[in-house]
Formats: C-alpha cells, sequence, structure tokens
C-alpha cells in the first residue's frame, strides 16, 4: 500500500507538471527527533550546604592557587586548635576562642617555604613566603554559622577606611554560590594608593580577605599573594564551595 500511494503521488506531481511547465514532488516530511539519551537529558548535582564536623578536606587546596597563576611550588601546613584567626590591624590579637567562643578550628597554612613560625606552623617565617591563610570550624548549625560569619565580617568593615597612605580593604564583594553557601570578600590596597581614606576606585587589589560560610561551617580566608579582582573571586569561590 504504502508503494502504491507513493506511485499515485508522483502521478499527480507529473501531471501538475505538464499543465504548468514545472514539475514539483512533495516535500519530504521531517524526521521525528531522537528521544534524549540518558547523557544530554542529565543535569549536574546542585551543591548542598555542609553539615557536621569540620575535616582538613574541608580546606582549601594549593592547587587552586597554581590555577590563577601561581607558579612557585606551595607547602601546605595543617593544624588544629585556636589561634590567631584574622588581620590584627583589624581585629586586634585575639583568638577566635576570645570572639567567638565556639569550637576549635583547623587552620591551614599555604606558603612558599618551608620556614614556618615556632608557635604556629601555619604562618611563614618571612611574611612574602605567606600565599594565603584559612581558619575554618563547624558551628554546630547554619544559623550560628551565619551568626559567627556576620560577625567576622564587621571587625572587618574598620578597616574600610583608613588614615591616607595607610593600607586599607576595599569595599566588600559577595559570592552566592547556592542558599546557604556565601561569601564576602575585600581586596586589599596599598597605603601608596590610598589617598582620600579609602581604596581608590576602578583599581585591582592585591590579595585581601574573606569570610566564608557553608551550611554550618564558616570560616576567614586571608590571601596574602597579590591577586586581582578576577583571581580573588574564583580563591573565594573554591574555597567557600569546598567548605
Amino acid at each position: 500500500m504504502r508503494t502504491r500511494s507513493i506511485i499515485v503521488i508522483l502521478s499527480m506531481a507529473v501531471g501538475l507538471g505538464l499543465l504548468t511547465g514545472r514539475f514539483v514532488l512533495p516535500a519530504r516530511s521531517a524526521a521525528a527527533a531522537p528521544p534524549p539519551s540518558a547523557t544530554s537529558a542529565a543535569t549536574s548535582p546542585a551543591v548542598s550546604p555542609a553539615a557536621g564536623p569540620m575535616t582538613v578536606q574541608h580546606l582549601l587546596t594549593a592547587a587552586e592557587f597554581r590555577d590563577v597563576g601561581i607558579t612557585r611550588h606551595i607547602y601546605v601546613q595543617d593544624r588544629v586548635g585556636d589561634g590567631r584567626y584574622s588581620n590584627p590591624a583589624c581585629t586586634g590579637e585575639k583568638t577566635l576562642l576570645q570572639t567567638l567562643g565556639g569550637p576549635r578550628a583547623y587552620f591551614r597554612g599555604l606558603m612558599t617555604s618551608k620556614g614556618t613560625d615556632a608557635d604556629d606552623p601555619t604562618l611563614a617565617v618571612n611574611a612574602a613566603d605567606q600565599v594565603a591563610r584559612e581558619v575554618a570550624a563547624d558551628a554546630d548549625s547554619p544559623a550560628a554559622a551565619q551568626n559567627f560569619a556576620e560577625r567576622l565580617l564587621l571587625e572587618e568593615v574598620p578597616c574600610q577606611t583608613e588614615p591616607a597612605t595607610h593600607w586599607v580593604y576595599g569595599p566588600t564583594h559577595t559570592i552566592n554560590v547556592a542558599p546557604g553557601i556565601t561569601a564576602s570578600w575585600m581586596g586589599s590596597y596599598t597605603g601608596d594608593q590610598n589617598t582620600t581614606g579609602t581604596a581608590p576606585a576602578g583599581k585591582e587589589p592585591c590579595g585581601g580577605i574573606a569570610i566564608l560560610r557553608n551550611g554550618s561551617h564558616y570560616g576567614i580566608l586571608e590571601i596574602d599573594a597579590c591577586l586581582g579582582t578576577a583571581a580573588m573571586t574564583r580563591i573565594v569561590r573554591a574555597a567557600v564551595t569546598q567548605l
């Protein structure tokens, strides 16, 4: 039947062609689209906020800094406990326990030399060798982690305004990865760049500081390496996602 129908259609087309002087064949029907494959239909899993104890697996790795152009070998030093957690120029010489009264934290130092402070192996003896330092802990609940992160961020805000010629932090940038996973960071500017008491508009930072929150985990990331806006954003995003 299918063959006979085709012959009839072709015969009609030929007849029309004889009357009009043109031969017109019927248009080919569109082929049915193949069903979507399992691969194309699948979507990448959503990032879920952290819950449960902190481990070293939640800390930023040296590989992230190689990806933004740091070519020197980076040594990683970890410890667990208490200690100075942020820029003392903004927060004073307080420990995390003194500020938040929270549980012990994980400290990670990333450095380009093996020389470390005798009292804290996450700090390089030579400040120029410090790439970054992360301090992170579990607050036991997302609400507590949010509270801790907000308090830690407020400690850094005063350093966004300093007398001219004094180093200064720039404006706060926010990175939202997913609900419950967010970070705020400020770039660092030298005293030569601070001519008005605040960070210069339109200039690139040279490292900076970030406050991280992922579920019940929170942290502080100091970046001493001279990274600009794009690299800072990439590193901070990686850190808060890993957290």
